[in-house]
C-alpha cells in the first residue's frame, strides 16, 4: 500500500498498515447495477460488516436497491435501504452520519458520487473500483480515500480478494 500525492491510499495486495478503530455504521453507495458483480459484492460486504458489529445501510438507485431486496427477501444481510439522492440530502443537511462509506465505482458517475461523499461526509471513505475499465476509473480518483480496485465484471472473486486484503471491518 502506498499513499498518492492526493492523500489516497492505494491497495496493492498488502494489508493496511494501521488497523482502524471499530466503527458503528457504514454506508454502501451503489450506482447502476450494469456490472454483475456489484450485487454479490454488496451482499458480501454487508455480511462481513454485520459480523464485525457494523450496521450497513444501502443507498442506491431504484434498480440497485431492488436487486438487493429481491436477493435478500428475508433481510439476513440487508437492513436499511434508502434512495441514493435522499442519502446525499440527509448527509448534506447533517441529519445522518456514518463511520464508514463504501462507494461502488464502475463509471464516471461512481467517481462523482465518491467525490461528493468525500466532501459532504466525515466517514472514512473506501472506493471499490471494478469492471472492464477499472484502471481508467481508478486514475480519475484525486481525493483522499482508500482505493480497492480489481478487474471484476462477472466474477466477484478478484474484488472480494482485494477487499479481504484491506479488511475494512477489522478492529
Amino acid at each position: 500500500m502506498s499513499t498518492s500525492s492526493q492523500g489516497r491510499e492505494i491497495v496493492s495486495g498488502e494489508p493496511m498498515a494501521k488497523p482502524m478503530a471499530q466503527a458503528g455504521t457504514a454506508l454502501l453507495v451503489l450506482g447502476c447495477p450494469q456490472v454483475p458483480v456489484q450485487t454479490s459484492i454488496a451482499l458480501y460486504l454487508m455480511n462481513r460488516l454485520k459480523k464485525a458489529g457494523i450496521t450497513p445501510v444501502i443507498a442506491g438507485n431504484k434498480a440497485a436497491n431492488t436487486l438487493l431486496v429481491v436477493a435478500d427477501q428475508d433481510r439476513h444481510y440487508l437492513g436499511e435501504v434508502i434512495d441514493l439522492d435522499r442519502a446525499v440530502g440527509l448527509i448534506t443537511d447533517g441529519k445522518r452520519t456514518f463511520d464508514l462509506c463504501f462507494v461502488f465505482i464502475h463509471n464516471d458517475a461512481g467517481v462523482s458520487y465518491a467525490a461528493t461523499m468525500g466532501s459532504i461526509s466525515k466517514a472514512r471513505l473506501y472506493v471499490l473500483v471494478y469492471g472492464e475499465h477499472y484502471e481508467e476509473q481508478a486514475k480519475k480518483i484525486d481525493f483522499p480515500c482508500t482505493v480497492i480496485a480489481a478487474k471484476a465484471v462477472h466474477n466477484p472473486l478478484p474484488l472480494k480478494k482485494a477487499i479481504d486484503e484491506v479488511a475494512p471491518w477489522a478492529a
